[in-house]
């Protein structure tokens, strides 16, 4: 910035040489002798918040003053005098951006010309989420998500409605307001453009600029009751770091450090509420979440950074500060779902355990056809937990060979049937290209919403297992789920026994 106003110093001054008289054609009574003479301060600085301030001169020519329109002035015009002219000058907010910005005020009188250096800098947060402080309980899912887990209830054995599309948060093909109230006059979502609901409630932590130490970077050091830690580092002159991925009715405690003396900036606890865990890795890795958080029908609860489910996750679409975010999550296994024209041959994360066992398409197909195949991807969830490995499952969308191997595991956790459909619908929250088939290309006009319990994949995949479930003595759908492991996909006992141990408390 202070090179641009010395540049601007340097050359509009000299603008007030440039005439005719420099060819010579000209006597000396024809020389212009417009002066401007400054008084006091001439280069002003100002934080975010903006502000004012008063410059004064003398002109011996009728002047004006002007600037970019985030300064204004007044007056902006004047007469010719050997009285000083004041100015006074206000300097709107810079809160949008962490961009600092320069400029100046250009005094213009007959051809002389001088300048006033301003200078602002950016909002030091205006890339932070909303903070969150000691002592302080949060939302960790999406609201959007929240609102549909928390008011809708599925029963078992009745997969003929859905819910789901009337929830703002995903392309659902209604019409909305700024307000994300349903609206007919409103607009629909397009490619691009909906809310990113698949993304889990963000919060920063903040601490003053004063408590920085000048060069130094920091690390935020956060750690829940659950026995899990990060540390993240923060580039020296931050006063924030975000955080996400939080997991639900959870107590986290975290303190931010400097590198360079240890010195705490700040430090404290909160909790966090929410029905589901999301997640999200930079720069995408859409219509990801945990398999943790369920509750049983017998009343257990399934444990939270086992297992995973989402989008694909690869180098297009995680970036290496994501792999950093993964790795910290605590996953070290990746499944790979898809069929031959876009399966990975190795895994996103070099050093992952890594399955791809090339199926080429979800519901009873799946099931059915490529029985080895989901005994093979039963096996892989299992041996990792067992290892203590977090495993990410996925296809392309995460919506249907991931749903159908989502609806196995949640079922042979024993969850009830009904839940597993919310779980199942929460996809729709991804957005176009995730949500809804037929949507991958932008193009698309007319998309088709069948990926709800009552089309397609839930409604071909739940029946088979609860026709399973009543040759069984219990006819619970759990029980249905087990049938299929043990007697179509050939898994042992032992492994189905493992896995509830490992994953249920």
């Amino acid at each position: 910035m202070i090179k641009r106003i010395i540049t601007l110093l340097l050359i509009i001054p000299a603008l007030s040489f440039c005439g005719p008289e420099e060819n010579g054609t000209e006597d000396d009574k024809t020389k212009d002798d417009s002066k401007i003479e400054l008084s006091g301060t001439t280069s002003f600085t100002f934080d975010c918040n903006g502000g004012t301030g008063t410059f004064t001169f003398t002109a011996n020519k009728d002047w004006t003053v002007s600037c970019e329109d985030w300064v204004t002035m007044t007056p902006a015009s004047g007469t010719a005098s050997e009285s000083a002219a004041s100015v006074k000058f206000t300097v709107a907010s810079n809160l949008e951006t962490s961009s600092d910005r320069s400029t100046f005020i250009l005094i213009t009188a007959g051809k002389a010309k001088e300048v006033i250096a301003i200078e602002q800098s950016g909002n030091p947060v205006a890339d932070a989420a909303p903070e969150v402080k000691n002592g302080d309980v949060v939302l960790a899912t999406n609201p959007n998500v929240e609102k549909f887990l928390t008011e809708v209830t599925y029963p078992d054995r009745d997969w003929s409605y859905t819910e789901v599309l009337d929830f703002y948060g995903g392309f659902n093909g209604k019409k909305y307001n700024e307000n994300g109230e349903e609206d007919p006059n409103g607009t629909m979502f397009s490619w691009g453009k909906e809310p990113n609901s698949d993304h889990p409630s963000t919060y920063s932590i903040r601490w003053s600029q004063s408590d920085l130490v000048a060069g130094s970077k920091m690390t935020l050091t956060l750690e829940d009751k659950l026995g899990w830690k990060a540390e993240t580092e923060i580039k020296a002159g931050y006063v924030f770091v975000n955080i996400t991925n939080l997991v639900p009715n959870d107590t986290y405690s975290y303190k931010v450090t400097a590198d360079s003396n240890g010195k705490v900036l700040t430090q404290g606890s909160f909790n966090t509420t929410g029905h589901l865990h999301q997640v999200w890795f930079q720069s995408a890795c859409r219509n990801g979440r945990d398999l943790g958080g369920w509750k049983t029908a017998d009343g257990k609860t399934i444990k939270y950074r086992k297992v995973y489910r989402g989008g694909r996750m690869q180098g297009e679409t995680v970036n290496a500060t994501g792999k950093k975010e993964i790795v910290a999550e605590g996953i070290g296994a990746q499944l790979d779902l898809r069929g031959q024209s876009d399966v990975l041959k190795k895994p996103c994360i070099e050093g992952f355990e890594f399955c791809a066992p090339s199926i080429e398409e979800g519901g009873t197909s799946m099931l059915k056809k490529d029985a080895a195949k989901t005994k093979q991807c039963f096996e892989f969830v299992v041996n990792n937990v067992r290892a203590g490995k977090g495993v990410y499952f996925h296809c392309s969308l995460g919506r249907d060979r991931t749903g159908t191997l989502d609806i196995l595991l949640l079922g042979v956790l024993g969850v009830p049937e009904g839940d597993i459909g919310k779980a199942y619908e929460v996809t729709y929250f991804s957005g176009v290209g995730y949500s809804v088939s037929s949507s991958e290309k932008s193009s698309n006009a007319t998309p088709v919403f069948k990926n709800t319990r009552k089309a397609w994949v839930y409604s071909d995949v739940v029946p088979y297992f609860w026709s399973l479930a009543d040759q069984t003595e219990g006819k619970t759908f759990a029980d249905g789920v087990q049938k299929y492991l043990l007697e179509v996909a050939g898994v042992s006992q032992k492994d189905i026994d493992d896995f509830r141990a490992l994953m249920l408390e």
